[in-house]
């Protein structure tokens, strides 16, 4: 600790690193048999924003037997001087090192993430490959979205859990407190006979000749062919921590988050999380109140965010707001929706529960097209977005964000310059609604489409890097002279890694390895992104990325990440890509009837709603 104190003046934020938080948890060391700590690779500001790190920080730390800590990357100038006075990585609630600890469990959120934990792991002063580690380092396990293929990490992971993991974290200590004192192997072998847990050394990979995989096979009986997803059936009997830490420095997220429900089945063909985390589970109303009542009490939050994947589908949505608005307008606190469909009703909504601070509105269109929104079953069309972008003018928005993918399969320069043409729309009708000049603002955000595991796009390459890269540089002339209009992109070469990561196999450990030698991390951020490193990386070890983010797959082919199971079948995922390849739509099953995803019989379960008898959406 000593050391510590010397060097937090010499950094920026020293906040990041002392812990101490109110809500924050400090346990007794030695009256826990087990010891997690939960690293979350980025810095502390992202990832105290994440719900998921709240949730599992309570499920764990209520447990008499056992606690959770805290660890973030360091920004780089606290490395320095970690690695200039010799201090390893270490927790936030008791400042011991990680390798004190017997599981270290990182969050896998977006694949430019993998060489922070990689260097996370050089800090702790853990041995980077699995193969290498002795009794003497913790159970290295991941989880999150990018755990559905954790291949081009899998050689550095002693085990991955696939799923949800209120239940499933539990599970996972169970064994390690029941296998105390037994091989590191044997503890390996029973972590692996708990559903969705994944332990990549007992399973090789086989390639062909032309280096597709070819098999993913166990090699040691007694361990599944194919992990299939953990999940929590019911989401009113789940733990949900209404004492979540609250940073005291600003984070990303800075408010109260409250969990409607999960999953969504809108289909978007290019959407990852909607694919993984169904079925739909909904929170009933008064569950949802009485979290709301607990967090805002033991928070001191003024604001409320109402999270999941597409807060307005919730089926109760209009008494929830009307509930929450009504109980705590006057404490003036704010609710906010921060993931909003493209249509009147939303922007109705909006005007209800922004009445205490009335922010910016964000749209996602995804495409400038119609027939491209089919093509992606966006369900949203230029009828939706001018009604919903003209009420929300009328009701006195002054500024808004219009979300793009540009790269997306089948896209023509057609269909980039209906970006702008619904720019322009946006911002027509702005002034016909009578913003006042200079106070109008459309930004349009443009990230570069993505291939990701268990999505129908899966077997579809990623556009070219100079392809990607002519049409922002078109979009960008295109709306430069347009008054009131602003443009924003994602790097090319960023989303370019992401889709080499997203779609690797297990060849890739080599190159993350080399990159990380070479200083490659925090690679989200661009102040730290160096593309020449990685592209030294990969030259260095002989692999092409090209091979990875540019393949077209055939349905036949085997994917890397096709032993490890979600619960959608694969003959559905490629229903819904010949589907996109006519520009066929696919209705939401909540709406309709049963899409044949294969997910409720595979789970013995039924999407849960909180809609009461003959209630009207």
């Amino acid at each position: 600790m000593n050391r510590l104190e010397h060097i937090l003046p010499r950094v920026e934020k020293p906040g990041r690193y002392t812990g101490g938080e109110y809500n924050s948890v400090e346990k007794k060391w030695e009256e826990a048999e087990v010891k997690v700590a939960f690293a979350f690779p980025d810095v502390y500001e992202v990832g105290m924003s994440h719900l998921g790190l709240q949730i599992l920080y309570h499920v764990v730390n209520r447990r008499s037997d056992a606690l959770l800590e805290r660890v973030f990357a360091p920004w780089t100038d606290m490395e320095e001087q970690m690695r200039t006075h010799g201090i390893p990585l270490f927790a936030l609630e008791s400042h011991r090192p990680i390798r004190d600890f017997d599981v270290l469990a990182f969050t896998l959120q977006y694949e430019l993430s993998f060489s922070t934990v990689l260097n996370m792991l050089d800090l702790s002063g853990i041995s980077l490959w699995a193969k290498e580690r002795t009794h003497n380092d913790p159970i290295v396990i991941a989880g999150g979205p990018c755990a559905y293929n954790p291949e081009p990490v899998a050689p550095f992971l002693d085990a991955v859990f696939l799923g949800e993991g209120e239940e499933g974290l539990n599970q996972i200590l169970e064994v390690i407190i029941r296998t105390r004192g037994q091989s590191r192997e044997e503890i390996l072998v029973a972590l692996a006979q708990v559903p969705g847990v994944y332990v990549p050394q007992f399973y090789d990979v086989h390639y062909r000749s032309d280096g597709v995989v070819s098999e993913v096979v166990p090699n040691r009986p007694g361990v599944p062919d194919r992990i299939v997803k953990q999940i929590i059936a019911d989401l009113n009997g789940a733990p949900f921590p209404t004492r979540p830490i609250v940073p005291y420095l600003g984070v990303v997220h800075d408010r109260a988050m409250l969990e409607v429900f999960r999953g969504c089945t809108r289909g978007c063909r290019f959407c990852q999380a909607g694919a993984v985390y169904r079925p739909v589970r909904e929170r009933n109303l008064p569950t949802l109140l009485d979290q709301a009542r607990e967090l805002l009490r033991n928070t001191g939050y003024d604001e409320l965010s109402l999270t999941s994947l597409s807060t307005s589908d919730y089926s109760r949505i209009g008494p929830l707001v009307e509930n929450l608005v009504s109980h705590y307008a006057e404490q003036k606190v704010n609710v906010a929706l921060p993931s909003l469909r493209v249509d009147a009703f939303s922007v109705e909504l909006a005007s209800t529960v922004q009445k205490v601070r009335r922010s910016s509105l964000t749209f996602a269109p995804e495409a400038g097209s119609q027939r491209l929104r089919d093509v992606i079953n966006k369900g949203v069309t230029e009828e939706n977005l001018l009604e919903a972008v003209g009420a929300a003018f009328t009701a006195g928005w002054q500024r808004l964000k219009l979300y793009f993918m540009l790269g997306l399969p089948s896209e023509t320069l057609d269909d980039v310059e209906g970006i702008a043409g619904l720019a322009d729309k946006v911002l027509a009708a702005g002034r016909e609604a009578r913003v006042p000049r200079g106070r109008l603002k459309v930004t349009v955000s443009a990230s570069s489409f993505v291939p990701k595991p268990h999505t129908p796009f899966q077997w579809e390459p990623q556009a070219p890097l100079g392809e990607l890269r002519e049409r922002q540089s078109y979009l960008m002339r295109r709306l430069k002279g347009a008054r009131g209009s602003s443009f924003s992109w994602h790097e090319p070469e960023a989303s370019f890694l992401e889709a080499v990561f997203a779609r690797g196999d297990r060849r890739l450990a080599d190159v993350l390895a080399r990159a990380h030698a070479l200083g490659c991390r925090l690679d989200g951020w661009r102040e730290c992104f160096r593309y020449d490193l990685w592209r030294q990386a990969f030259a260095e070890t002989g692999i092409n990325p090209e091979d990875y983010a540019y393949r077209r797959y055939a349905y036949t082919d085997t994917l890397p990440w096709d032993h490890l199971d979600p619960g959608i079948g694969k003959q559905y995922l490629v229903l819904e890509h010949r589907r996109a390849m006519t520009g066929e739509t696919t209705d939401d099953c909540r709406h309709g009837s049963c899409t044949g995803c294969g997910l409720c019989p595979a789970f013995e379960v039924e999407p849960y709603t909180a809609r009461e008898p003959n209630e009207p959406h």
